[in-house]
């Protein structure tokens, strides 16, 4: 397969093919002769310049021992990533951030919420849960990226699904506000200059960013500097106008007695 341009999703293959063969303990030397490839092959993989074929996913996974892991990989991040076309770049990036920031106005942030809750909210659609639930992952992995979200506080007014749905939903924000990778912070319910509706941001190691905003028809995509300006702006004011920590981990407190069954 010929360089490229490296994207989203040959860079998160490669660093998953870069953290199995380091848990191997193998060099890419030693890995490039078990499968007979060159060495300088495994390092463009690795960074993400070359998009790989399935077969070599299957060879990797076969000399590191960790079969299917990097042939899930490859059909997850390289075959199709059953995301909706408007979203789909936006998890790659994700998963390759090492800051993540999120502004929710309606429901809570994808990355934080509870299966039952997902599961109202994509009740017909089996294939987005498994997606949602799967970019979760990222916040339980070794080295975890930093996550700041910023809630507004309807969002947690807001029914989805049973109370008891609710009440465990506050309850794991709670929970996760308190873990050393995540901020959580609540916002009034108000006007909030340069913010139309939710939108999230990734930045990854080297300082570039995504951004993702949503739409009444799904949502944008964005690597535009002008909007990746407008966006970051935004929500530092939004911070600044929200609740402290932990005075939001007060008003979560609030909503798990408010959703009580």
């Amino acid at each position: 397969m010929a360089s490229r341009k490296p994207t989203p999703q040959t860079i998160a293959f490669g660093a998953e093919l870069h953290r199995r063969r380091e848990t191997a303990g193998l060099s890419r030397l030693e890995l490039a002769k078990l499968i007979s490839i060159s060495r300088s092959y495994i390092g463009q993989v690795e960074t993400g310049v070359t998009r790989c074929r399935e077969e070599f996913a299957q060879c990797a996974d076969n000399a590191l021992g960790c079969a299917p892991a990097l042939e899930d990989a490859w059909n997850d991040l390289l075959r199709s990533s059953g995301y909706p076309k408007w979203f789909a770049d936006y998890p790659q990036a994700e998963s390759t951030a090492a800051l993540l920031r999120a502004f929710s106005a309606t429901y809570v942030d994808g990355l934080l919420q509870r299966e039952d809750y997902a599961r109202v909210l994509l009740a017909s659609d089996q294939t987005g849960l498994e997606g949602r639930l799967r970019r979760q992952q990222i916040l339980t992995r070794e080295n975890p990226p930093r996550l700041v979200v910023v809630l507004e506080e309807s969002v947690l007014a807001r029914q989805v699904g049973s109370r008891e749905v609710m009440h465990a939903q506050c309850e794991y924000l709670l929970e996760v506000s308190q873990a050393e990778n995540i901020t959580l912070q609540i916002a009034s319910t108000m006007y909030h200059r340069g913010v139309s509706s939710a939108f999230n941001i990734a930045t990854q190691p080297n300082g570039e960013e995504l951004v993702h905003q949503e739409t009444s028809t799904g949502g944008v995509t964005s690597n535009d500097v002008g909007d990746i300006l407008h966006l970051v702006s935004a929500f530092a004011e939004l911070q600044a106008r929200s609740l402290s920590v932990s005075d939001s981990r007060e008003f979560l407190r609030k909503a798990v007695v408010r959703w009580s069954p």
